[in-house]
């Protein structure tokens, strides 16, 4: 008897789990979309949509307004044309716009929905998508709808390059089998790996077991083997910093002239031309523009606040925090390079020196607070200007003096490299979150071992810095002039600095 229930219950199990697994089979919801480029001379990529297991009578297919890492409002769907929606069998169905950036789509009892659409595609910086007989770049959150509430869901990616171009270059996987064929987990990855379809050459090298690929648009006749060798020291510099790999492979998609570069977790997308590679001389403003883009997929990919990840595409992500996440990227530019032996220490001061220049003599700074710049940055200059403080140059300058004084108070035992470590471990690695304000200051206080209310007054206000104090734990001192038509900052050693202040200078830069 016990035999036969046994066995009458392991039927009825097996029963229930098929039930189970035929109800969520029947609604998982497959997206695949196929992008053309027929006649780039137009500036116009097709775009079709195929959605597979859909319920509901209606759908909202949405298009971000905004690209994650360029903090403006794009209003992306401005450029889409000729949209139509139709079922499995080719019967058109009924849709309208309820929104600037929604197309809300009356399905009946369709099982599939394909959408068309095309997109105009001249955008002229690393935000948004271009296309002309020379390349094609696709900036994914202007290129590709998705359904109001389902960013969770995953998607592949079909491109059709057109006669002009031979390759196509992005940090999204390869669907083995399918040709040109690229998957991504959800939509969040989908959006963060631009492809550029050209005529590149594609140079790979190893790192740590992780394969690099480096795509260069029209690289003439650069020394390969050089650029391999530069690329592979500021690697193992960055990487050296959280000690830590978060990608599997890595794309660094250069594309020649144009505007801009923009960091994703496992790739870049800059618009640059690589310059001569004889002398470090030569290319360290170079290099310190693609080491930023690279620190990025720490410094604000996993390395984050709030409100950066998971996004909202509708509209503004604010946070006061950018004097971190790029201000601190382009303090750590310059260690990064000084670290792998491309910049000397005299170098490295005079970047910071003039970073203090910029902000110091800004009518800006008495008035904005660099929180303040980084909270309204969607509506002002990136960059600064009379009216609002750079966060950029502000934030790397406050992000040295945070590095001295976690060194002087835990006698040169830790420094922000232990900052950002700790934040990787703790929220990017346990929690898979980002970071409050507060949340970062207390990482900050834990690790220097002490309060550091004065140093973030520094954030929040509009405080004069006592460089004397901080620059003084590394044994350096400032000198502000307002002379001239610009005045200046020059930072210099100290005459007779003691033994702790030799030491965290001697460790702080090579």
């Amino acid at each position: 008897m016990k035999n036969k229930l046994k066995i009458l219950f392991l039927c009825l199990f097996s029963i229930y789990i098929l039930f189970i697994s035929a109800a969520f089979g029947a609604e998982k919801v497959r997206m695949s979309f196929t992008v053309s480029m027929e006649e780039p001379d137009t500036h116009m990529f097709q775009v079709g949509l195929l959605c597979e297991g859909i319920k509901g009578d209606t759908v909202d297919f949405k298009m971000p307004s905004w690209t994650p890492g360029y903090y403006r409002v794009l209003d992306f769907e401005r450029n889409v044309r000729d949209f139509s929606a139709r079922d499995q069998s080719g019967l058109a169905l009924e849709w309208e716009k309820t929104g600037g950036n929604i197309w809300k789509v009356e399905t009946g009892d369709a099982k599939e929905i394909v959408l068309r659409y095309q997109v105009y595609a001249a955008g002229r910086g690393v935000a948004e998508s271009s296309l002309d007989t020379n390349r094609g770049y696709i900036s994914p959150t202007g290129l590709f709808l998705y359904i109001d509430g389902k960013l969770d869901l995953p998607a592949t990616v079909t491109i059709k390059p057109s006669r002009h171009f031979s390759k196509i270059s992005t940090g999204l996987d390869a669907v083995s089998g399918k040709e040109n064929t690229f998957r991504a987990k959800d939509f969040d990855n989908l959006y963060d790996c631009p492809i550029f379809v050209d005529n590149q050459e594609v140079i790979s090298f190893s790192f740590d077991g992780k394969e690099h690929r480096i795509a260069i648009y029209e690289p003439g006749d650069i020394d390969k083997e050089k650029l391999v060798s530069i690329l592979k020291r500021m690697v193992r510099a960055a990487v050296s910093i959280v000690g830590e790999i978060p990608y599997d492979h890595y794309t660094f998609i250069m594309m020649g002239p144009g505007m801009g570069g923009l960091e994703h977790s496992n790739s870049m997308a800059v618009f640059t031309k690589i310059p001569e590679l004889e002398e470090p001389q030569q290319y360290n403003g170079w290099l310190s523009f693609i080491a930023h883009e690279f620190f990025h997929l720490y410094n604000v990919k996993s390395i984050r606040p709030i409100a950066l990840g998971p996004f909202d595409y509708d509209g503004e992500n604010r946070t006061n925090m950018l004097w971190l996440s790029e201000g601190g990227t382009v303090y750590y530019e310059y260690i990064i390079l000084n670290r792998a032996g491309f910049m000397r220490r005299e170098d490295v001061l005079k970047r910071l020196s003039g970073i203090i220049t910029s902000y110091e003599l800004s009518p800006a700074n008495k008035t904005m607070s660099v929180a303040q710049a980084s909270f309204d940055t969607w509506t002002l200059p990136f960059f600064g200007g009379d009216q609002t403080i750079s966060y950029y140059d502000k934030g790397a300058g406050l992000c040295w003096l945070l590095d001295l004084k976690i060194r002087h108070e835990t006698k040169n035992k830790k420094s922000l490299d232990d900052v950002m470590r700790e934040c990787y471990r703790k929220y990017f690695k346990k929690l898979k979150r980002g970071f409050s304000d507060e949340e970062f200051q207390t990482t900050c206080e834990k690790t220097a071992g002490c309060s550091l209310k004065e140093y973030f007054d520094y954030v929040y206000t509009t405080k004069a810095i006592d460089y004397e104090k901080y620059l003084g734990y590394a044994g350096l001192k400032i000198e502000i002039t307002d002379e001239g038509e610009e005045g200046s900052v020059v930072i210099k050693r100290i005459d007779e600095p003691d033994v702790l202040q030799k030491k965290i200078f001697e460790s702080w830069l090579n």
